[in-house]
């Protein structure tokens, strides 16, 4: 099997087990930060994904979902910054929970050029079922991180908060 072909999306944990132990060399990559959170980000979204059973609701999807659950009423841009994605993937993502009947857009009171956006009752019950999945998937990273995951947490955020 030649991994190097598959595309990271695609690999099954096997595959990417199989990659780390064969004799392709990294080189560099071995040691990268960005490239290693990368790996860990990509095998946690698919097992996520996997688990949830809905192909609509994704790891992005329930950030999304949550903050506006959090902050009903915030707007499209609001929601872009809490969640670090641009204009021009939140749209596209909030047109895709609108068509599944997830959220409401409404345009605001205050200025009705921006769009104000709340969970609708569907997207209360789906994310009720999408927290308890997130829940139940943390508990893995959760137990290889143990009593560091505050320390790990700060130090994802010192990146994030940095490097932007």
């Amino acid at each position: 099997m030649n991994l190097r072909v598959v595309p990271p999306a695609k690999r099954t944990p096997k595959m990417a087990h199989e990659l780390r132990q064969s004799e392709t060399k990294l080189g560099v990559l071995d040691t990268v930060i960005g490239f290693n959170l990368r790996l860990a980000q990509d095998a946690s979204f698919r097992v996520f994904a996997k688990h949830s059973g809905e192909p609509h609701l994704k790891p992005g999807r329930f950030a999304a979902m949550m903050v506006i659950h959090n902050n009903p009423g915030l707007t499209q841009m609001d929601l872009g910054r809490a969640i670090a994605h641009d204009k021009s993937s939140v749209t596209p993502l909030i047109q895709e929970l609108h068509r599944h009947g997830l959220v409401t857009r409404r345009p605001s009171k205050a200025d009705r050029r921006r769009i104000t956006l709340k969970l609708t009752a569907s997207g209360e019950k789906a994310l009720q079922v999408l927290l308890a999945l997130a829940m139940e998937h943390d508990r893995k990273p959760d137990a290889i991180v143990g009593e560091r995951k505050t320390e790990f947490i700060a130090l994802l955020r010192q990146i994030a908060d940095r490097i932007s």
